[in-house]
């Protein structure tokens, strides 16, 4: 057998595993866990972080001030040294929408060893401790959230006994660039943590989705959130990992009234949303990403040539096995492609997404090795600590 055969044969061996034994990761059934009504309320403190935000603020703060929640909560918005007026914004639309209370905050630059998010994180999490909370909401300033969101993610919490319940927000797929990245981003991102087996207590998998996650208060002073987690650019990660390695219990599903309105209208907003982070994934060490590029073409670029190379030429064992890949392939994307909205017929172009991301991670570390890091919104990160593997 040719050396093409073989590859074409590992592939579908490496799809037949993801298929049957990566914990399912391609189902998109999983929401907010089983709830019911709690005796009382518990008090809730909503922390967002917000730096150079006022092109969204209008669209997500008024969500969260106009939250139905039956028992005490407020919100923290964290001004992170903005230059177009974020915080000035924030007091104006609290003034304007009413609802919960308002406190908008700045806590300067962040010292060494912290991002600028969790240094705002830190702040705004000071700011609420003072209210005594038995919950926190750490929610991003480009999140939108239906009336009934912080009702239901606490009755999630206390029914299900969970110190971290988290929502992947569903991101906007408008653009031609969007539609093909962006669900491919949450389907990588689920195979990568599978989310059935995050829940598990006997499972070492961990992450949450840093736009929606509900903190149990008692729970973040234990894992000492964020201060351990203070440098890290994947923080969600690290905070779920943190929560999760101090006894906690943990949850993440896919959201369905929890929105990102963020656009992502060209290729560079989408490539710079997944470079500047791809390489702190990898921990900054290049023996793995030579093992996630090879493992990235070996899955999802082989099928494709496999099949058309093996047509050609007609080495039909081969064309057989890559063909077979591809459609287990597209098969597994196509329920994220529904969760989106998105035209089936986009499932096999999967192949040149993967295509694509294989160059936005090695773009990350040529980044990295430059000096430039994590950079976003002005600020640069060369060497943060990597955020925790599954």
């Amino acid at each position: 057998m040719s050396a093409l055969v073989w590859t074409a044969v590992g592939s579908l061996a490496a799809w037949l595993w993801l298929l049957l034994g990566q914990g399912f990761f391609w189902r998109t059934d999983l929401r907010l866990p089983p709830r019911g009504e709690p005796e009382s309320w518990p008090s809730v403190c909503v922390v967002v972080p917000a730096r150079d935000e006022a092109a969204v603020l209008s669209e997500s703060l008024p969500s969260l001030l106009a939250q139905e929640y039956p028992g005490r909560a407020e919100v923290f918005l964290v001004d992170d040294g903005s230059s177009d007026g974020t915080g000035e914004l924030a007091r104006e639309l609290g003034r304007r929408h009413g609802g919960l209370p308002l406190t908008v905050g700045s806590p300067g630059e962040p010292p060494a060893g912290w991002t600028g998010k969790l240094w705002a994180v830190r702040h705004g999490i000071g700011l609420a401790r003072a209210r005594e909370p038995e919950y926190l909401l750490l929610t991003d300033a480009d999140i939108a959230h239906a009336p009934d969101s912080l009702r239901e993610l606490v009755a999630s919490a206390v029914t299900g006994d969970f110190d971290l319940v988290s929502q992947m927000a569903r991101l906007r797929v408008e653009s031609v660039w969007e539609r093909l990245v962006v669900p491919a981003f949450v389907y990588f991102f689920a195979q990568l943590y599978p989310f059935r087996w995050i829940a598990g207590k006997g499972s070492r998998t961990a992450a949450a989705a840093g736009g929606c996650v509900l903190l149990r208060a008692s729970a973040a002073e234990r894992a000492r959130i964020p201060d351990a987690i203070g440098q890290a650019v994947i923080d969600d990660v690290a905070l779920a990992r943190a929560v999760k390695g101090s006894g906690g219990h943990i949850w993440l599903g896919l959201a369905e009234r929890v929105d990102s309105v963020r656009p992502y209208p060209r290729l560079h907003d989408l490539w710079r949303m997944v470079s500047r982070s791809a390489y702190a994934q990898l921990r900054h060490n290049p023996l793995l990403l030579a093992g996630t590029v090879a493992g990235l073409a070996v899955v999802y670029l082989v099928p494709p040539v496999a099949l058309v190379v093996g047509l050609v030429t007609g080495a039909h064992p081969a064309a057989a096995a890559g063909g077979l890949a591809w459609l287990l392939m597209t098969a597994t994307y196509l329920p994220m492609l529904r969760y989106y909205g998105q035209p089936l017929a986009l499932g096999p172009l999967l192949p040149f997404t993967a295509l694509m991301y294989l160059f936005m991670t090695v773009d990350s570390a040529v980044q990295h090795y430059r000096g430039r890091g994590a950079a976003w919104k002005g600020r640069t990160y060369a060497r943060p600590d990597a955020a925790p593997g599954p």
